[in-house]
């Protein structure tokens, strides 16, 4: 079993400014962890440089206007507040803006062509998963939707793709795009809208006309932890992969579900993480990973490298490396552990409880309807 990781010193060029919650800096983290460990040295892996997509493969989903806004952004020729969702705040515009979106959309279609076309069981893009920007708007920290874009590739040339995100987000931009469509399943696992952006991932967001039971959300409330999430995993994402039969997963591997992110309030851990990637490894016959959010940079960059570990049938050393360029904290109290400890949540059994309501709503009125 072959596996390829995507990745560019290219991408520390872009910066979304000081103030900005997503350090594109953690992607370095990540890399100079997983380096630290050897786990590019293994004998089934292949460590592969980002090159940029081209605009045409761009515009196979994204306007042309919002396609011209971007580079104009990116060169700073935009005039005015906000246009195509560009402004302060979540989606800055700031130089390189453009040339950043290809980069990091170019290494999630290079990771669909290896699992297609090069022989590899998975790919993975840390810097991909970009999932909220529509085909005419940015939204969320996201400029170019990468996962549509590799899951429009994928279409060309396989029959079934099914795209699971775990981002305390919900995969807003994905569902929309493949809403009537089912040759693509998407589950989403995410805090609940009510309580968190975008506002979407009801569960009664089901698709519509020949895509409808094609997409499936599980929204968790504020405070769910590891057991509650694993609970509604198992209940529901073994079911859809049997039914669904799917050539590829693509998945969206965000970690702002931790307990300790800044801009969530779930309470998962690397544990519950960590179940979900072994899954993954052991039941995709075709598998892209991608990255997502994730705002405390240690936990992104323990977090993913114990996913690419995973990947690869590794198990890590319970200490973080001393060769670190700049160190990583991890957990426990001298901070050196590089898993988390399990955590109950203070919510638990209230979240349980919606969890639950939660996969019978979906046992009976959604599942059944992949496998018809």
């Amino acid at each position: 079993m072959k596996t390829g990781f995507v990745y560019s010193e290219a991408y520390t060029d872009f910066d979304y400014g000081p103030e900005h919650p997503l350090r594109i800096d953690r992607l370095k983290r990540t890399h100079d962890l997983c380096r630290a460990y050897g786990l590019f040295d293994l004998p089934d892996v292949i460590t592969v440089e980002a090159t940029a997509a081209v605009e045409e493969e761009i515009l196979g989903f994204h306007t042309a206007s919002y396609v011209n806004a971007l580079k104009r952004a990116s060169r700073g020729r935009l005039s005015g507040y906000y246009t195509h969702g560009l402004g302060p705040g979540d989606n800055p515009m700031f130089d390189g803006l453009w040339e950043w979106s290809l980069l990091h959309t170019g290494a999630s279609l290079q990771c669909a062509d290896m699992v297609t076309q090069g022989g590899l069981s998975i790919g993975f893009n840390i810097a991909g998963g970009l999932h909220h920007a529509s085909s005419y708007h940015a939204a969320g920290f996201c400029y170019v939707n990468d996962p549509v874009i590799t899951i429009r590739r994928l279409l060309e040339r396989v029959d079934r793709v099914l795209y699971l995100d775990i981002d305390a987000h919900h995969g807003d931009g994905v569902q929309w795009a493949f809403y009537e469509d089912p040759r693509v399943l998407t589950v989403s696992f995410h805090q609940d809208g009510r309580t968190l952006f975008p506002g979407t991932g009801r569960v009664t967001e089901m698709g519509r006309g020949e895509g409808k039971g094609f997409s499936v959300n599980v929204p968790m409330l504020p405070g769910a932890d590891d057991e509650v999430f694993w609970a509604g995993f198992q209940a529901v994402v073994p079911a859809l992969v049997e039914a669904f039969d799917p050539a590829v997963i693509v998945s969206q591997l965000g970690v702002d579900t931790f307990r300790d992110d800044p801009l969530a309030a779930l309470e998962f851990t690397t544990n519950g993480f960590c179940r979900v990637v072994r899954f993954l490894r052991d039941e995709a016959r075709s598998w892209v990973a991608l990255g997502g959010g994730g705002y405390d940079m240690d936990n992104v960059a323990r977090a993913w490298t114990l996913a690419w570990a995973e990947m690869n049938r590794v198990d890590l050393p319970e200490t973080l490396p001393v060769s670190l360029p700049r160190p990583v904290r991890g957990s426990g109290e001298r901070g050196d552990r590089l898993r988390d400890l399990p955590h109950r949540s203070p919510r638990h059994e209230i979240c349980a409880r919606y969890m639950s309501e939660i996969v019978t709503f979906l046992t009976r009125n959604v599942i059944p309807m992949v496998g018809r």
